[in-house]
């Protein structure tokens, strides 16, 4: 089968978007004192809403109504804490496709991922915590743990809802109060879970969120009234956090860049390998910190792993991201896609051979065709820096040690998989993998009582499971 575009169909219901407002704050949606900006469908470059950014005033004043929060949330007894969260996770769950298809259109996924994966998870997330809300005293932080005030918090554009998810549900369980900045170029579905706050009863002030760019998000983490900051983006970004809040006392979790290697052994069964390889560099177009962009293939097996990997990208189809039979959608941004096509071009000219299957791009959206390249060499700055686009770079080995090597040989530290039918050989390489989560036949796994995190430039601190409590208790 050729690879195919999907062509959008010719009607579908559409979330109204517009928006004239752009901040949530003591909970109320009110104007922000900053310029407007428009965020746009990446797959078709149209306008969806016009958003405030919001001003270093605007931000003082959502960190005031969350201060103010914080008074009567902190010390609400656990189980009525829950109930607020079991409510904003059923809700979640009753306008699962109103949340799909809007972030679908502001972020480019594929509506099936948003609904089958994004949207799903963040319920669970939401139902997890809500658990925890009543138990902090058993969770092994001390018999009275206590939360730590107002939360900062900031996520990137590639798992917009999600990571909204992460880093709320275990901040108002533990008691804090929060002001989460979005990316400026995904903010509606956060907006749209503002509105679920006030659908749910969330006393005003204890979500808060404001919208703009790097600068709102630096007087969000830099404000003298947040007491933890959480921030997931790109390492560059987490270092200046990490100066910004050094010496102030600020609890701060990092959660950065990945570079993960996804290693397959001769003895792995190989079409599940392939599809393993497929989601871990595939899924969201590649924009996933974790994703499996480095391939180590073990030299016997490389040939026809690769015969089978081209065989499979063959029958994918790329195109309208609200189409549910798409499975590559639109790059987020033009920014992000110049960068790709930068590295991509970087890779042919150290001499890595780059091969994509047969596509037609559309001619309107940002859009960059499933990449592989071979013959790539430690060295390349392919096999080294993080691409964070459809981009695989292959690379072999022979024995489980030299895989170790050539996995740990980067400055990240954030994931890993292994694919081999001998459970002692898993155990061997999850013991030497410098990486927060190794995978064992399979790959971009998740589940909301699991931790997540990462070593050396891929961050510090836990989100997930009981780890991720930790992070907003003063313990």
């Amino acid at each position: 089968m050729m690879f195919e575009y999907a062509p959008a169909p010719e009607s579908r219901e559409i979330v109204d978007v517009r928006s004239s407002y752009g901040l949530f704050i003591g909970g109320e949606f009110v104007e922000g004192s900053g310029p407007s900006f428009k965020t746009i469908n990446p797959a078709t470059e149209e306008t969806l809403a016009e958003v405030a950014t919001a001003s270093d005033e605007d931000v003082d004043r959502a960190v005031r109504a969350a201060g103010k929060a914080f008074e009567t949330w902190s010390v609400l007894p656990g189980a009525e804490r829950a109930k607020y969260l079991f409510r904003i996770a059923r809700l979640v769950q009753e306008r699962s496709r109103e949340l799909a298809v809007l972030e679908s259109l502001d972020n480019g996924k594929p509506i099936r991922e948003s609904r089958d994966v994004d949207v799903p998870l963040v319920a669970a997330h939401f139902f997890y915590y809500a658990g925890w809300a009543d138990k902090l005293g058993y969770a092994g932080f001390g018999a009275d743990p206590r939360p730590l005030g107002v939360a900062g918090q900031v996520i990137p554009w590639n798992f917009p809802l999600l990571m909204l998810a992460w880093k709320i549900a275990p901040a108002l369980a533990c008691g804090n109060t929060v002001v989460l900045k979005p990316a400026e170029t995904t903010p509606l579905t956060a907006l749209l879970f503002a509105d679920i706050c006030v659908q749910a009863g969330l006393p005003a002030g204890v979500v808060n969120i404001v919208t703009g760019a790097g600068a709102t998000g630096a007087a969000v983490t830099g404000h003298p009234g947040v007491a933890k900051v959480a921030f997931t983006g790109s390492t560059e970004v987490g270092r200046l956090i990490a100066r910004q809040v050094a010496g102030t006392g600020k609890k701060l979790t990092l959660e950065l860049g990945g570079k993960a290697a996804n290693i397959v052994f001769d003895d792995a069964a190989l079409d599940q390998a392939v599809e393993g390889i497929v989601n871990g560099i595939f899924f969201n177009q590649g924009h996933v910190c974790c994703a499996g962009s480095r391939l180590l293939v073990q030299e016997s097996i490389q040939e026809e792993l690769l015969g089978a990997l081209r065989r499979r990208l063959s029958t994918l189809r790329l195109g309208d991201p609200l189409d549910k039979n798409t499975d590559i959608g639109a790059i987020n941004s033009a920014e992000q896609l110049a960068r790709i096509r930068s590295l991509s071009e970087v890779g042919e000219a150290e001499g890595a051979e780059r091969w994509s299957p047969a596509c037609e791009l559309p001619q309107r959206g940002f859009w960059f065709p499933p990449t592989v390249f071979t013959g790539v060499a430690q060295s390349h700055r392919i096999a080294r820096e993080e691409i964070f686009g459809p981009v695989l770079s292959v690379l072999s080995f022979r024995t489980p040690a030299e895989a170790v090597e050539k996995a740990n040989n980067t400055p990240y530290g954030l994931s890993a998989g292994v694919w081999t039918e001998k459970g002692s050989r898993i155990l061997w390489m999850a013991d030497r993998l410098r990486a927060g989560v190794v995978w064992a036949n399979t790959f971009n796994r998740f589940d909301p009582a699991s931790p997540f995190g990462g070593y050396k430039e891929s961050g510090y601190g836990r989100e997930g499971g009981l780890h991720g409590l930790e992070a907003y208790l003063d313990v």
